[in-house]
């Protein structure tokens, strides 16, 4: 079977409530990201990006792996280089997607996470992973440096953590990953699916409007110098204030009362 033949989608939604779930589906590959992987991805945030019932989204991988980067066969058989900047910019394209994303997503991660599919993880806003899980930048062990995982990797872990990663390639346990600030937090395999749904519920119980504007501001002002930042981030707060959720959230809180979210 090649990247494009597969009968069976890529990426499937299952939308439960207000949290919807996107699973990579192509477990006879660990989930790699072909271009077709990739198109359809892209694809669903899309779709999700303007679906107003949907508060926020969680992210899997089918079978034994989260996802396990790019796909090497499919970028052996079109070695030019026009091919490969393609890739790359349509694989960057889909991580700036997750960060513009109005919902926040949250990677359930399982079995193996490298290479691109590590940068995955880094590029979700959240992430729950199995403590068996596996984390790696691996591209350099095929003398491929993981340049484009860097990015989401530098940005999500202290930079040390993330250079010995990228030139490494060594694989770090989920221990490991929640010390360095790659992914939120490690559980038994078996509670895994619990407790990522359980952080999805306590985030879909507050405002959709306070959250959309939250999570664009923080992404923002974190490439911005501090007198910058500090100056954004108070028109954006002062911005926030004027919405309708602002005003009865704490109304709500003076009264002792539970808010009535209306996402305006």
């Amino acid at each position: 079977m090649t990247a494009t033949d597969q009968a069976d989608p890529f990426v499937l939604r299952q939308d439960a409530g207000p949290i919807a779930t996107l699973t990579f589906n192509r477990p006879n590959k660990l989930n790699a990201l072909s271009q077709a992987m990739l198109s359809a991805f892209h694809a669903a945030l899309e779709e999700l990006a303007s679906d107003k019932a949907i508060r926020a989204v969680i992210l899997q991988g089918s079978g034994r792996a989260f996802c396990a980067g790019h796909d090497l066969k499919e970028m052996r058989a079109n070695p030019d280089r026009a091919f490969q900047e393609r890739l790359f910019a349509q694989c960057s394209k889909v991580m700036l997607a997750l960060r513009d994303l109005p919902q926040p997503v949250i990677a359930q991660v399982h079995g193996i996470a490298t290479a691109a599919g590590c940068q995955l993880v880094a590029a979700c806003d959240l992430a729950v992973a199995a403590d068996d899980t596996r984390f790696a930048t691996s591209g350099i062990n095929v003398g491929l440096f993981c340049t484009t995982p860097g990015v989401a990797l530098g940005r999500a872990v202290a930079r040390k953590h993330a250079v010995e990663m990228l030139l490494t390639g060594d694989f770090i346990d989920a221990a490991r990953a929640y010390e360095i600030g790659l992914i939120n937090r490690s559980v038994p395999a078996d509670a895994l699916a619990q407790a990522t749904h359980d952080l999805a519920d306590r985030i879909t119980a507050k405002s959709t409007l306070a959250i959309a504007l939250g999570k664009n501001a923080f992404y923002r002002q974190m490439e911005m110098d501090l007198d910058e930042a500090y100056a954004y981030a108070g028109q954006e707060m002062a911005r926030n204030m004027m919405a309708r959720d602002a005003g009865e959230g704490i109304d709500a809180f003076i009264e002792k009362r539970k808010p009535a979210w209306r996402g305006e």
